[in-house]
């Protein structure tokens, strides 16, 4: 079988690598140019370009990069920025991966004829009924099953993940065993292309005519304070926000970019049970989801599973969830399970 592996630079898409080579295919590394700017963190710098290809010289294979920049600043940078710009709090690795890996990238590797497209990804494809399905890694801490939740059943049954069966420290032992140049490299944490030293802020800060707000206790109606950039602030957020008159703690529950005004409130307060989704930005990995039938919802990377019930709509649905939690800002992807398998994933949506 010929397959193309998509090489961040990174320890686990090396593995996946050097694992399809151990099973005998044809493999072919590749790796994407995204970012033209300065970077030091993700998958986007330099240096990690040049491990991708020292790893495949290791391996023995072909190795080539495609320069997808223009697209990337396009479907990635640009609505991300945006999306702040209109106090929404978009999640730029699951719109790459949406957009980039796995539609243009799968586009051209077909159209190269290769038969699979693989990736270092933690999550497994299972077989369910004789159609394969989108599943958790058995690694937990590490499980990216949640920014894959947006893939089509077209693109899950082209998909190849060597590294979803394995943990991150047989990961590692793997890639000492072979003797690869990324064995012992740090995983990227960070939005590949903000750079560590100037963080979000200083990106956004860049771009963006960001302005300060003005901190108000929804309780009290009072003043609390000021925040630096109106724009940054993260409906559900805690950090930076501080204590009411009482001392408890503080969540935003309102971000009014009109008036520049952050509302903030007690916890019992910034909770919610149902979400609004965006009927447009609906997708899933075969069968239609289930609606009125209670399912699994996550909504972040690795968020508490919540278990919840797609309750049918005018145009859409909303998703209901058995227990409140807390707010869940505008442009956030929520990923979902299947209740009586808890690994399958049914598809995704974004909250409106």
């Amino acid at each position: 079988m010929e397959v193309a592996i998509a090489m961040s630079g990174g320890v686990d898409s090396s593995v996946a690598a050097a694992l399809l080579v151990e099973a005998g295919h044809q493999v072919t590394g590749v790796t994407l140019r995204l970012w033209g700017g300065v970077s030091d963190s993700g998958c986007c710098s330099a240096s990690d370009v040049d491990d991708a290809r020292r790893v495949a010289q290791q391996l023995g294979i072909a190795h080539h990069v495609f320069n997808l920049t223009e697209e990337f600043q396009a479907a990635v940078v640009q609505p991300y920025i945006d999306g702040h710009a209109n106090g929404k709090t978009p999640n730029p690795c699951v719109e790459c991966n949406r957009t980039v890996k796995f539609e243009l990238l799968l586009e051209r590797c077909r159209r190269l004829g290769f038969d699979k497209l693989a990736t270092g990804h933690h999550a497994r494809i299972v077989e369910r009924h004789g159609v394969p399905k989108l599943a958790r890694g058995v690694d937990d801490l590490k499980d990216q099953s949640y920014v894959l939740s947006m893939l089509p059943a077209s693109t899950i049954a082209d998909l190849v993940l060597p590294v979803g069966e394995m943990n991150k420290s047989e990961v590692r032992e793997r890639a000492l065993a072979i003797g690869l140049r990324t064995a012992t490299k740090p995983d990227s944490q960070d939005v590949c292309f903000i750079r560590s030293d100037e963080g979000r802020e200083g990106f956004l800060g860049e771009r963006l005519n960001v302005r300060p707000g003005t901190v108000i206790d929804r309780a009290t109606g009072k003043e609390m304070g000021s925040v630096p950039a109106v724009q940054l602030v993260t409906i559900g957020q805690r950090r930076g926000i501080g204590a009411g008159p009482n001392g408890e703690r503080r969540y935003v529950v309102g971000v009014d970019l009109k008036r520049d005004v952050i509302e903030v409130d007690a916890l019992e307060h910034a909770l919610q049970r149902r979400l609004k989704v965006l009927p447009a930005t609906v997708t899933t990995t075969g069968d239609e989801l289930p609606m009125s039938q209670e399912i699994i919802v996550q909504v972040s990377a690795h968020g508490k599973p919540l278990r919840a019930t797609l309750e049918p709509t005018n145009g859409g649905f909303d998703v209901v969830l058995d227990v409140p939690a807390r707010l869940v800002a505008p442009g956030q992807t929520l990923a979902f399970y299947d209740v009586s398998d808890p690994d399958i994933v049914l598809g995704s949506a974004i909250v409106a």
